[in-house]
């Protein structure tokens, strides 16, 4: 069953007779009878919905800072000029002047300015979003994004790619021959591990052979026959079914599977062929956006309904300290509950329907631009770019519009601490300085003016972030081997710079007598050199 929609895990999960189903999921193979236990609005979808709505109507919206100034600001003001026009009466001054002093009064410190400093830089900073492919639905959630010192992130579709693909391949054989006979294998299968192995069969370019006596043995494997020779492909317990022996591939399909793979066996009648590995990709900018955001002292989480393997795996590539796993949609939204009674200030980034009821319980949701409609609809702010690092831009272009209005609202208060007092005539005993009406007026539309061209400046905005396609923590080296003959020495090769800690993925070469090995940390090359040495060859240089 492929539950993606609402746990988020992106390889499909065996089900057998009394085990339970979920509403959206999809049934990818054979056939299912089903009894329904739960209808209308007891079903998953109908209390993700009731989740969203509840979410919704408890979320209260922000008070504006200048609402509140203005709120005190012009009773205040109003006060002043009136007090103004009594105090020069009282003074002995006509009222003519008394009234003309109360009216300076009120045109100079106009609110206008301070009307001006939020609206303007909120409406240039959302127009510099769009500019970005940052839709943001709201001045709320532009405001709170400034504030959020913890973003969650979903796994499945959001870190992730959310589509397997095939990541390695372990081959006895050449491996376009390997690949030439999975792929004839998977074509008649239904499966989504048969589609990543379809895919790449496609990108190599691999022409596929006929198939006779097609089999599937549910949650097992497949099998049939080529050129009268049985073929079989599956999981171990099939290939145990079948007689075939996998322990030479014991080391690296227990590194394989620590790091969250699925691996798929094959193997003829007589012995095993090679293995591929199938996994959920991360998208190439989750590291660094990542990364980005940490260097911001902002504290990163990744929550997903997938099983702990896996979670961890991915958690440790992107370099994420904190991990929830295996949780259904209403803990995603208790999870994010649970930091904001931490005093935390929450951003959410999903995409399914699973991640909508956190999207909206968040301070802030963000929605990714190719997930589901229920979930754009549930969030505050849209990336319609798929790209993670523009997570870091919208923070970065939030705290620059606050910035920006802060700078609008001192000034329009500078400006009110000086020209009220002039106004008021307190300088006119001593130095004889009177504020004419008209000047005043003209003071305060050149103050809205000043507002106005300061928050025309976030137009200049820029992310600076630039992609990097390669993640930083990955050491990539080139070893030359002397001694491999044949796929056996290739295999003895691969098995034992895999067992090295911390290689991720090794790729050797009979063709050109070398080794590229891929790590998460820098490894000795005596290390290397070592364990070249013990499997019975001969380490010429490293690169």
């Amino acid at each position: 069953m492929d539950q993606s929609s609402i746990t988020g895990e992106s390889i499909p999960v065996e089900k057998t007779v009394g085990d339970s189903v979920v509403s959206g999921t999809i049934n990818k193979n054979g056939y299912l009878k089903i009894q329904a236990t739960k209808v209308g609005e007891n079903t998953t979808l109908s209390q993700i919905i009731k989740l969203v709505e509840e979410a919704s109507n408890s979320k209260a919206p922000i008070s504006k800072i200048a609402d509140k100034i203005s709120g005190i600001f012009v009773p205040a003001v109003i006060a002043i000029a009136i007090i103004t026009v009594i105090v020069w009466i009282l003074a002995g001054q006509s009222f003519e002047f008394a009234f003309t002093m109360g009216i300076a009064v009120l045109v100079i410190s106009c609110p206008c300015a301070l009307g001006l400093a939020t609206p303007v830089a909120i409406m240039v900073g959302t127009g510099k979003g769009a500019e970005n492919g940052i839709l943001i639905k709201s001045a709320e959630s532009l405001e709170l994004l400034h504030l959020v010192d913890t973003v969650v992130f979903d796994k499945t579709g959001t870190i992730t790619v959310g589509k397997p693909k095939v990541t390695d391949m372990v081959s006895y054989i050449e491996e376009k021959e390997l690949l030439k006979i999975a792929g004839s294998l998977e074509k008649n299968s239904e499966h989504p591990l048969a589609e990543a192995i379809l895919e790449k069969v496609k990108e190599e370019q691999v022409e596929m052979l006929e198939i006779k006596d097609f089999t599937v043995v549910s949650g097992r494997g497949i099998k049939g026959k080529i050129n009268n020779i049985e073929y079989f492909g599956g999981n171990i317990s099939f290939m145990k079914e079948n007689y075939i022996d996998t322990s030479e591939l014991i080391v690296q399909s227990d590194k394989l599977l620590k790091q969250g793979k699925t691996v798929l066996y094959f193997a003829n009648e007589n012995s095993i062929l090679g293995m591929i590995a199938v996994a959920d990709t991360i998208k190439d900018t989750s590291y660094q956006a990542i990364q980005e955001l940490k260097r911001k002292n902002i504290e990163v989480v990744m929550i997903t309904g997938d099983n702990q393997i896996v979670a961890e795996a991915i958690a440790n590539e992107v370099g994420m300290n904190k991990v929830i796993s295996e949780v259904l949609p209403q803990d995603k939204e208790k999870e994010v509950a649970n930091l904001q009674k931490q005093g935390k200030k929450v951003a959410f980034v999903g995409d399914g329907i699973n991640d909508s009821p956190a999207l909206v319980k968040a301070d802030v949701g963000i929605a990714i631009g190719s997930g589901t409609d229920i979930a754009i609809e549930s969030a505050d702010i849209v990336l319609m770019k798929d790209s993670l690092l523009d997570v870091v831009t919208a923070i970065r272009l939030s705290r620059a519009v606050i910035r920006n209005i802060k700078i609008n609202l001192f000034w329009a208060f500078f400006y009110n601490c000086i020209g009220i007092p002039v106004a008021c005539g307190i300088f006119y005993p001593s130095l004889g300085l009177k504020l004419n009406p008209m000047i005043g007026a003209a003071a305060m539309s050149l103050s809205s003016v000043c507002v106005v061209t300061n928050a025309l400046r976030l137009r200049r905005f820029k992310s600076n972030i630039k992609e990097e396609k390669k993640k930083v923590n990955e050491f990539i080296k080139t070893i030359k081997i002397e001694g491999m003959q044949c796929n056996h020495c290739k295999m003895t090769v691969e098995k034992a710079l895999s067992s090295i800690d911390g290689v991720t993925k090794v790729e050797v070469s009979l063709e050109n007598k070398q080794a590229v090995i891929t790590s998460q940390k820098e490894i000795d090359n005596n290390k290397m050199k070592e364990v070249i040495k013990e499997a019975g060859f001969e380490v010429k240089d490293i690169i």
